[in-house]
């Protein structure tokens, strides 16, 4: 009982500090920005009677260059909005206030997870959701995979989340902002080595690029989105930036399934264990 207290809290203090509104406001916006161009594409491919095969894969691409976008916008996010719950309140003291009353601090915790996981939730679905409808809309392309897509994003986005947890748990606002973000960052440009090197056939660089989604799986789950959602054509030909050269396994998406709950586990005993 005392953990959805808590989520009802920090949902309510989201709404209070305008964050709710602020990335819906963005989200609009990007929606806006993303049907302008999807318009012009499709009016100047089809005016120019190009081969309805080739302007429905240019489609798709540019669909599929929405979805990208709104995975970094996501992560990004859900980085920003979480990273002062903990370590902001466990420096500035009031987090004493809560810790006091009669809910346990296994309870805290889980309590502003579920509150932040109904945020991020809603904000996937409703980006995803707008980017897929008004493709559909202006295109009539639809990827395939939608749901399986849509949830490993959703994944990705909560195991930001989780680290954000844990290392709130034990450092600062901003050195818990710089790890979490610096480690995704490590995972970004790992998977895009990792595909150079199996587009260029260098096994030592595509091992490269698995040692870096070891340390950090998130952009593995972004890239078997990309996989499960975009053309078979586009993707075995390797001319989109989410080729099939190097694919993340099921055993990868598994992985860091894993890693996600051990890192919110360990926030848990750490904050237990934390002298405030």
């Amino acid at each position: 009982m005392g953990a959805w207290v808590m989520a009802g809290v920090t949902f309510r203090e989201a709404a209070r500090k305008k964050l709710l509104l602020m990335a819906l406001l963005a989200g609009v916006a990007f929606i806006a920005l993303f049907s302008t161009g999807l318009h012009f594409q499709v009016r100047d491919l089809r005016s120019q009677h190009v081969p309805r095969l080739v302007t429905q894969e240019a489609e798709r691409a540019f669909i599929m260059m929405g979805l990208y976008a709104v995975d970094i916008i996501a992560v990004v996010l859900t980085a920003l909005t979480s990273v002062d719950t903990l370590s902001g309140e466990i420096s500035s003291g009031t987090i004493q206030a809560v810790a006091t009353k009669p809910i346990s601090r296994r309870q805290i915790l889980i309590g502003k997870w579920l509150g932040f996981v109904a945020m991020l939730t809603i904000y996937v679905a409703l980006m995803v959701g707008g980017i897929l409808g008004m493709g559909h809309w202006l295109s009539g392309i639809v990827p395939r995979n939608l749901m399986l897509g849509a949830a490993l994003i959703w994944i990705e986005c909560v195991l930001i989340l989780n680290l954000t947890l844990f290392f709130g748990t034990a450092f600062s606002t901003l050195t818990n902002g710089v790890l979490v973000l610096g480690l995704h960052g490590i995972a970004f440009l790992g998977g895009w080595i990792e595909q150079a090197g199996a587009v260029l056939h260098s096994p030592r660089t595509v091992t490269l690029g698995i040692v870096s989604s070891v340390i950090m799986p998130s952009e593995s789950l972004w890239r078997r989105a990309a996989f499960e959602m975009q053309s078979p054509i586009v993707g075995a030909l390797n001319i989109s930036p989410f080729s099939n050269a190097s694919v993340p396994s099921t055993a990868m998406i598994g992985y860091a399934a894993v890693y996600m709950v051990l890192v919110l586990v360990f926030a848990v005993r750490r904050f237990g264990r934390r002298d405030l």
